[in-house]
């Protein structure tokens, strides 16, 4: 900090010669922010253009640029023969507030929806990179980024008119045409290219679905635990949510209904239940779209990872049984490919498809084009499919590397649940007295990142357990990180 003779403290600004940015640029953008942070006050005197340019180590010419310029965006003024000042009318900015906790409700702010102040509108976090037990992360270290490279490549050199215009708001073609193939061939679901929509990732086809099906204040079944993300989709569609019991053979539609009989959408991940990984029995899932078919309702069926199962059958789409057009299936390929890519999709009845296709023609909102031709090369060729047996082998791998350290680490701490689908496991805690957001705390600071299945409630739960995430990362960082969360669970 340099003291200048009738003016103000200043610090020597940061100017880097290398970087892109004009040093006049530079210069503005420093001085800017320590008049708008407080730093500089209003009315404060700053150095004359020359003194400021000897300390700077930049031309007087430079200074005086800088000091025009912010005199043109009316944050300094010029007074002959006096000086030069930070302006009156800069406001004085206010106390930074502290970030948020998660375990400290938001306060309720003036101005906001009362979607965005509900109770349930919960921080959705992703981790910055693949570590030891994430969920619903894909294994990074073996995507075939080389292929994939190729395929851009050739993709950036058709013609500027392909690459550059706007997308189709419905999607681009080739890839609805691809997905429903794939579909119809791995997923058993009878379905044509005018009933996929490409959305920027699934929870922007469930944005979309709430915008275009709810009212505010319509009920909504939803899981109980349940998904975080469609769950904040669905508030801030302004829907009342019914949390619904999950058991052993998934939603209990008994239980749904008595709670709210006159539901207009239930929401539901049949194949893997998030969090708890149950797949639903074919008699809930009858029951179910019995439901559905008698309040007219809607049934969103979330199939996250529906392509990833190891046993002897996949369990098939709820989709596939519906014959009354109620069900509404998203899938998504952050998590068959990567999450980067925000590609999702959605296939809607045949009795709703035109009204899809008129809003997202209103609306204009389109996935970006290039994403959607590389991906389409990459089903169309053949490299999806092998891309998913591939991953296949690799997560069973994964997965049973985490059952046999747990096995080995975890005998009478924790009792890890066997899965022949998705991407985690849920552990329930064997200590009585141990809370699952305890160990979630514990463990995160330990380097391990896993979830308390309270975090996924709606109405509490008896239940204490975590999810165990075992897709992100080869076998010998799962055996290690099942060591050091034995570790934890000891020193509670």
């Amino acid at each position: 900090m340099t003291k200048y003779a009738g003016g103000a403290l200043i610090p020597t600004l940061s100017i880097d010669r290398k970087d892109s940015a004009t040093i006049t640029v530079q210069l503005v953008t420093s001085l800017r922010e320590l008049i708008l942070s407080g730093q500089l006050r209003a009315g404060e005197r700053l150095p004359a253009s020359r003194t400021l340019a000897q300390d700077q180590a930049v031309s007087r010419t430079t200074a005086i640029n800088a000091y025009e310029q912010l005199t043109a965006e009316g944050l300094i003024h010029s007074q002959v023969g006096s000086g030069t000042y930070v302006s009156e009318t800069v406001p004085i900015p206010a106390p930074t507030p502290p970030e948020p906790r998660e375990d400290v409700p938001m306060p309720r702010l003036a101005n906001l929806s009362s979607s965005a102040s509900d109770q349930y509108f919960t921080r959705l976090a992703h981790p910055d990179a693949p570590r030891a037990f994430v969920t619903g992360m894909p294994a990074f270290d073996v995507f075939p980024m080389a292929l994939w490279s190729r395929l851009a490549a050739r993709h950036w050199r058709n013609s500027r008119a392909d690459v550059m215009r706007y997308p189709d708001p419905s999607g681009l073609l080739e890839l609805r045409q691809a997905v429903a193939q794939h579909l119809r061939a791995n997923r058993g679901l009878r379905c044509t290219a005018d009933e996929v929509f490409i959305f920027n990732g699934a929870q922007d086809a469930f944005n979309r679905i709430g915008a275009t099906l709810i009212d505010p204040g319509n009920l909504v079944w939803f899981e109980n635990p349940g998904a975080i993300g469609a769950r904040n989709s669905l508030i801030s569609s302004g829907a009342k949510l019914v949390p619904v019991p999950v058991d052993a053979q998934g939603m209990d539609v008994q239980a749904g209904l008595r709670r709210a009989p006159d539901f207009r959408l239930a929401f539901v991940t049949p194949a893997h239940q998030h969090p708890l990984g149950t797949t639903m029995s074919v008699s809930r899932r009858f029951d179910l779209l019995q439901a559905a078919e008698n309040a007219s309702a809607w049934i969103i069926e979330d199939d996250y990872v529906g392509e990833f199962h190891y046993g002897a059958h996949a369990p098939s789409p709820l989709k596939s049984m519906d014959t009354s057009g109620r069900v509404i299936y998203v899938g998504t390929f952050s998590k068959s490919m990567f999450p980067a890519l925000r590609l999702g999709y959605v296939v809607a009845p045949p009795k709703l498809a035109p009204m899809f296709h008129r809003i997202a023609g209103a609306t204009m909102q389109g996935a970006p084009t290039s994403m959607q031709a590389i991906m389409a090369d990459f089903i169309n060729e053949g490299h999806f499919a092998a891309h998913i047996r591939r991953m296949r082998d690799v997560y069973a791998e994964r997965r049973d590397c985490l059952m046999r350290e747990s096995a080995r680490h975890l005998d009478g701490l924790l009792a890890v649940e066997p899965t022949d689908t998705g991407f985690h496991t849920v552990a329930d805690l064997l200590n009585p007295d141990l809370k699952d957001t305890t160990l979630a705390q514990a463990a995160k600071a330990a380097g391990i990142a896993t979830e308390p299945l309270s975090r996924f409630t709606i109405d509490p739960v008896q239940r204490q357990a975590i999810t165990l995430g075992f897709s992100a990362v080869p076998p010998a960082q799962i055996s290690r990180s099942v060591a050091a969360l034995a570790d934890c669970l000891r020193s509670l």
